[in-house]
């Protein structure tokens, strides 16, 4: 897996401010504030790794569920490192586990969230240099996912994170900015939305935009994307689009 830093702008706990763009490339007063990351570990166990596609959705639905856990909102015991995280820049790292790592990451506070052959934890928000020893101990590099086979079209009406047809991400990368997408459409999304939305469990897809659709999909108005250019790709890239359908407007 690959360590994403990806950069979102200061928002509050709830919605990013108005005409203030979430993502960004350039520097501002905000890399002046205590900077924060969301670590995700994906179970990767070696006679059995997941699926690529599952893997990028299993992340992104654990971003969902710790942005919607009762933990990380109001008084809850995460709270406030999810304030301090997305008042900075958002940055979120996928490392992977497997055998007796993944038991030790399990054993620290955070959530698990299943696919269907894919596990992701996902930990409360924890300074850039203040890791949980059996966190920073794993790895984040050389392993990557395949699909055994094409993933199918997305169902009608699921929200689907659509990644990229110009940027090549490795898995860990691309779990990460999937992850990104989710949370942007979550930001943009009424309280009642998000409650439909978590209460379905969060259904979604991640596929790869067709070439002849991608201009489309990067100006129409849905959140994108852009990566902070920190690791494998260029400063500003789009790199996914997040198309749920209550943001169709």
């Amino acid at each position: 897996m690959s360590v994403l830093p990806g950069t979102l702008g200061c928002v509050s706990q709830d919605s990013p401010p108005v005409n203030d763009s979430p993502f960004r490339h350039e520097s501002t007063d905000r890399d002046q504030a205590p900077q924060f990351v969301l670590p995700l570990v994906a179970r990767i166990e070696r006679a059995a790794p997941p699926a690529r596609t599952d893997a990028l959705q299993t992340a992104a639905r654990a971003v969902l569920v710790m942005l919607a856990d009762e933990r990380s909102l109001g008084e809850g015991e995460w709270a406030r490192a999810m304030r301090d995280w997305q008042d900075a820049r958002i940055r979120k790292v996928v490392r992977r586990a497997r055998g007796a790592e993944w038991r030790r990451a399990e054993a620290l506070p955070g959530i698990t969230v299943t696919g269907k052959s894919a596990e992701v934890r996902v930990f409360p928000p924890v300074p850039l240099d203040g890791w949980p020893r059996d966190l920073a101990r794993l790895q984040v590099s050389g392993t990557d996912l395949d699909d055994p086979e094409a993933p199918a079209p997305a169902d009608p009406g699921t929200p689907v994170l659509w990644l990229s047809p110009e940027v090549e991400m490795s898995a860990g990368k691309a779990m990460a900015q999937a992850g990104h997408g989710a949370q942007l459409a979550w930001w943009e999304l009424s309280g009642e939305e998000r409650a439909a939305w978590r209460d379905a469990g969060f259904p979604l897809a991640v596929r790869t935009a067709d070439p002849a659709d991608w201009p489309a999909l990067t100006t129409g108005g849905l959140p994108v994307v852009r990566d902070a250019g920190f690791t494998e790709i260029a400063p500003g890239s789009c790199t996914v689009v997040a198309d749920h359908p209550a943001l169709r407007r």
